[in-house]
C-alpha cells in the first residue's frame, strides 16, 4: 500500500491537498481535502488505467460545482421540506438554499469545507482521515458537530467510507458522498451501464423533489431494477410516461454483506457493488463533465447517493436521522470493484 500527498491548488484563499491511495494491484483512490471529494477511483486492466467514477481534472472544477461532483454532503444530504424541522420542542430554521427548501446541508455544508487530513496505513489498507467541526453559526443546524470522514482502500479493491460524528446538542446527521459512476469502457454515455438494486420501492416526489410520504412499488415500471437492466432501457421506459431523467429516491435493504446496488458494463469487463448501512439510495442521471450534451439527455454519469431516505425528519417511517447530544454515531458506505 502507498499513500502520497501533493498540493492540489488554492480555493477561497485556502491550500487544498490531494491524497492518493494505491494498492499493489494499482487501484487508486484520490481524495481532495476540499469538500472531502472523491476525485478518483480507478483500476488497472491489461496495463491500462480505467476510471470507475466521473471526475474533473483540476481543482477549479470542484469549486461550487453545481452537481456536487463526488463531494461530501452534510450535515444532511438531500432536501428538507420548508427548510425547517421540529426538534426537542423547538422549530429549527435552516438556510433555504433551494427556495423554499434546504438542500445538501446548505451553502456552508460539508461540500464547501476544506477538511483537515491525516493518514493511516497498514499492510493491506491505506486511509485518509478527514475531520471538521460544524457550528450553528456556520450552517444553522443545532450543536457543534465533530465529523470524521475516512476513506480506506484495501488490497481487495474495496473502498470503505465511514462517517463518524458527535454533537454537543441534539441535531440531524445524514451524510453521503455524491458519487457519480460510469464503469463503461469510454465513459461516453450510460447506454452500456446496467444497474441492479436490492429494493422494490421508491418514494413519490413532488415537483420540488420533496417526498410526499408515499412509497410505491417499482415492479414493471421504468424504475424497476430488481434485475440487472441498462440505464438506457430504464430511461426509454420512463420517456413513455413523460419523465426525462432519474432523480429519484429508492428504498433499499441496508447491508454490509449484500449490495444495496450493483453497477456493471454490458461488455462484462467490470462491476462495482455498493454497500450501505442505511435504507435509501438517490439515483440521478446527469452530464456533470459536459453541459453541452445535457440538452440532448445524453447522460454520461449516474449518481448513487447512499443515505437514509431524504426528508426523513418529516416522515417517521423513513428512518431516524436525529443524532442525540453527546452520542457518537457511525455510518458506512463501501464500493467493491470486481474485474469480470
Amino acid at each position: 500500500m502507498e499513500i502520497t500527498k501533493s498540493a492540489a491548488g488554492t480555493l477561497n484563499q485556502q491550500d487544498v491537498s490531494k491524497y492518493v491511495l494505491t494498492n499493489q494491484q494499482g487501484t487508486q483512490v484520490a481524495v481532495l481535502t476540499w469538500g472531502a471529494t472523491l476525485q478518483e477511483f480507478s483500476v488497472v486492466e491489461d496495463g491500462k488505467r480505467h476510471s470507475l467514477i466521473v471526475n474533473k481534472p483540476d481543482l477549479a472544477g470542484y469549486d461550487h460545482n453545481p452537481y456536487y461532483l463526488c463531494q461530501a454532503l452534510g450535515r444532511v444530504a438531500g432536501r428538507i421540506a420548508g427548510a425547517q424541522f421540529e426538534l426537542d420542542g423547538q422549530t429549527i430554521h435552516l438556510e433555504a438554499n433551494e427556495e423554499p427548501n434546504a438542500s445538501h446541508g446548505g451553502s456552508h455544508g460539508f461540500t464547501f469545507v476544506n477538511w483537515n487530513a491525516t493518514t493511516n496505513q497498514t499492510a493491506d489498507t491505506a486511509s485518509v482521515v478527514l475531520t471538521h467541526t460544524s457550528t450553528p453559526v456556520d450552517d444553522r443546524y443545532p450543536g457543534n458537530l465533530e465529523t470524521t470522514i475516512t476513506y480506506t482502500l484495501t488490497e481487495e479493491n474495496r473502498l470503505d467510507i465511514t462517517f463518524d460524528a458527535q454533537s454537543d446538542a441534539a441535531t440531524l446527521f445524514n451524510p453521503t458522498i455524491h458519487t457519480y459512476f460510469n464503469v463503461t469502457d469510454d465513459q461516453h454515455d450510460l447506454d452500456q451501464q446496467w444497474v441492479k438494486l436490492s429494493g422494490d420501492k421508491r418514494l413519490v416526489l413532488d415537483q420540488a423533489k420533496i417526498p410526499t410520504g408515499e412509497m410505491v412499488p417499482t415492479a414493471g415500471t421504468g424504475y424497476d431494477f430488481s434485475q440487472p437492466r441498462t440505464v438506457k432501457d430504464g430511461l426509454d421506459q420512463l420517456h413513455q410516461t413523460g419523465q426525462v431523467e432519474y432523480d429519484d429516491a429508492f428504498v433499499v435493504e441496508p447491508s454490509k454483506d449484500t449490495p444495496i446496488a450493483t453497477i456493471g458494463d454490458t461488455t462484462g469487463h467490470r462491476e462495482v457493488s455498493i454497500y450501505s448501512d442505511r435504507n435509501g439510495l438517490v439515483v440521478f442521471t446527469a452530464n456533470p463533465t459536459d453541459d453541452a450534451r445535457a440538452d440532448a439527455r445524453d447522460y454520461n454519469a449516474l449518481a448513487m447517493e447512499a443515505q437514509t431516505l431524504p426528508d426523513a425528519i418529516h416522515h417517521a417511517d423513513f428512518g431516524d436521522v436525529v443524532l442525540p447530544a453527546n452520542q457518537p454515531v457511525e455510518h458506512t458506505i463501501s464500493y467493491q470493484y470486481t474485474r469480470k
